[in-house]
């Protein structure tokens, strides 16, 4: 099911009897996020509780807050029109498989496919919803009921938007979604992390820069040298940071789909738009902005239009973060809006993170699942893999595989830690395919059983989440690769493995038709 707009969206969660409206009067600086949390982790009922449509905002008479729309397992199957995580994947390894017809029954056979595809590229059109106002002047941010979320925050933080850059080289778009920090009126700060996409069309736009002024110098050489010394674009090099700016268009308020999407850790050349019609099964539309040269969804609830300085960073942050910690402050890029437009009486969606589980939790399982037929293309050995709740995605990975030779384990570690976000994985645990990894306490019993700590424990060096405060320098620190796998003679082990504990099927044959009446006898349900 496409739902075309935000709007369409809530009227779907309200159907399905998950939707509460919340009229009593709420402040967006911390008593939203109060709230929300108490929800989100409430111990009777639906877990992750309902999503949340706070309709009283103090300060801000007419708004609307969505809140938690994502926060159930239940909401993020019914986001993207599934029955369970596994049929999307599903869809995505059809797509996957297909090769190349060798003949006219297969290119026939092929057809239908493709055609289907075709209806997943995004469109331009003329207008759309997201322009009902349009404010070049008399503008302010803090008009929208920003939510700050925790006592120590910086201050007020958009914590849900899609946002979209354009690689000043290829010309390829980019839809990411990184927090920004309100400064005042008309900027906010753009926490894109060192190592996501936005972050390298900023160091794209660096490169381009630096080599403008001496003729002279290799445009390689020039890259490397502004690369060196703003050290990737994370500070400012004193006399040599090139001018320049780089356009920024930030919706909130999409459809689930498109905001998903912004999150998926889509292959280097699939557009996140064409991620968000795969999951509609119908096109984005997007219209042009009026001050910059980006398109953005046309039913988006608000469109924030502006551009980053190329020699201009400030300090952002602290902020409290999914790992249930505050991350630190740093210097990133500062947002400079140009334009606002939005929708008549616009929703401000919006999102908290902070100690799991929580909203993010959800969407976080439900890209583990989309991911894992993508890792499949590279690591065709990977059975499962599971990155529980309480590890925040990026400090844990469980993984499953076929192994089939000496040392397999070690490399399906490197693997990983080479793609894309996975990179930031801090540990890897690989296990043998008889073991199931989304039950953890059969992998506990079996990697504490099975590693000799010495022999199977694997360290590296190398990029790490931003996140992360416990590492020796931001962004930069160790890793650690666990091989849980039963170890063979090839691989140095050559004392007997024992047989795991397994009640024999004849007595348990036996016991199963004596079952119902033992239940009876000793209470058990």
């Amino acid at each position: 099911m496409a739902f075309d707009d935000l709007r369409q969206w809530i009227a779907a969660l309200d159907h399905a009897g998950e939707l509460k409206r919340i009229q009593t009067e709420v402040d967006p600086i911390l008593e939203i996020a109060e709230i929300t949390d108490r929800v989100s982790k409430v111990k009777t009922g639906k877990p992750g509780g309902p999503a949340l449509l706070f309709q009283n905002i103090k300060s801000h008479p007419g708004s609307q807050v969505l809140i938690n729309q994502f926060g159930s397992e239940a909401r993020m199957k019914l986001a993207l029109g599934v029955n369970s995580f596994d049929e999307f994947a599903d869809r995505i390894r059809v797509f996957m498989d297909l090769k190349s017809p060798q003949g006219f029954l297969d290119k026939l056979k092929i057809l239908p496919l493709l055609t289907e595809a075709g209806k997943f590229f995004p469109k331009t059109v003329p207008t759309g919803p997201c322009k009902e106002v349009i404010k070049r002047d008399n503008f302010s941010l803090l008009d929208f009921p920003i939510l700050q979320c925790w006592p120590q925050d910086a201050g007020r933080f958009i914590t849900l938007p899609c946002v979209t850059t354009r690689d000043p080289k290829s010309g390829k778009r980019n839809l990411g979604m990184y927090r920004l920090q309100v400064y005042d009126a008309r900027t906010t700060g753009a926490h894109w992390q060192r190592q996501k996409v936005a972050a390298e069309h900023y160091r794209q736009a660096l490169r381009i820069a630096s080599n403008r002024g001496d003729e002279n110098e290799s445009p390689a050489r020039a890259a490397v040298d502004i690369m060196a010394r703003t050290s990737g674009g994370q500070i400012l090099a004193e006399g040599a940071s090139p001018s320049g700016k780089m356009e920024v268009a930030v919706a909130i308020g999409t459809d689930p789909a498109v905001t998903f999407s912004a999150i998926v850790p889509a292959p280097p050349d699939v557009e996140e738009y064409l991620i968000a019609g795969f999951l509609r099964t119908a096109p984005v539309e997007l219209v042009k902005c009026e001050t910059v040269n980006l398109e953005v969804p046309a039913s988006s609830e608000i469109v924030l239009e502006g551009y980053v300085n190329l020699d201009e960073l400030r300090t952002e942050g602290p902020f409290g973060d999914h790992t249930g910690f505050y991350s630190l402050e740093d210097l990133y890029p500062v947002f400079h809006v140009t334009c606002i437009t939005h929708r008549k009486d616009p929703i401000y969606a919006t999102t908290i993170v902070g100690k799991p589980p929580m909203e993010d939790a959800y969407m976080g399982k439900a890209v583990e699942r989309v991911f894992l037929p993508l890792m499949r293309l590279t690591i065709p050995e990977l059975i499962d893999i599971n990155l529980p709740i309480e590890g925040v995605f990026h400090n844990l990975m469980i993984v499953s595989i076929r192994k089939s030779y000496p040392g397999q384990a070690r490399k399906v570690m490197n693997a990983i830690w080479s793609l894309g976000q996975a990179m930031f994985t801090k540990v890897i645990i690989v296990v043998d395919e008889d073991v199931d990894v989304q039950n953890i306490p059969d992998v506990t019993l079996k990697v504490l059983n099975h590693i000799d700590p010495e022999r199977d424990i694997q360290f590296a060096l190398g990029p790490v989440d931003s996140l992360d405060h416990a590492s020796r320098l931001a962004n930069y620190g160790s890793k650690m690769g666990i091989d849980a796998t039963r170890k063979w003679p090839t691989e140095g082990f050559t004392r007997p493995w024992p047989d795991e504990i397994v009640m024999d099927a004849r007595t348990k044959a036996l016991v199963d038709g004596k079952w119902k009446a033992l239940a009876k006898e000793l209470g058990i349900d």
